[in-house]
């Protein structure tokens, strides 16, 4: 029995993790997509500070293969204790 998902793979799909500035946030989180993906371009990573400058938005554009994949992108950055949100 096959999984129903909105998305054809494999497809270009943004990755959103957030948490505080205090620790590199952008290297551990691609650091954490790259157990899943074999290549992270530099110009595909983006980061945006929060008004305050407290927090970090880290956006990884990656190249999906299933959902499977994605599954457990987003089950690795939830476990890890310096990433308080994903999108």
């Amino acid at each position: 029995m096959s999984e129903e998902t909105f998305f054809e793979f494999p497809c270009r799909f943004p990755i959103k993790a957030m948490g505080k500035t205090d620790i590199e946030l952008d290297l551990l989180v691609i650091e954490i997509i790259s157990r899943h993906v074999p290549v992270i371009n530099k110009e595909s990573v983006s980061t945006r500070p929060s008004k305050d400058g407290n927090y970090l938005s880290v956006t990884v554009t990656i190249e999906a293969t299933s959902k499977q994949q994605l599954d457990a992108i987003y089950q690795d950055l939830h476990d890890h204790p310096h990433v308080l949100m994903t999108l």
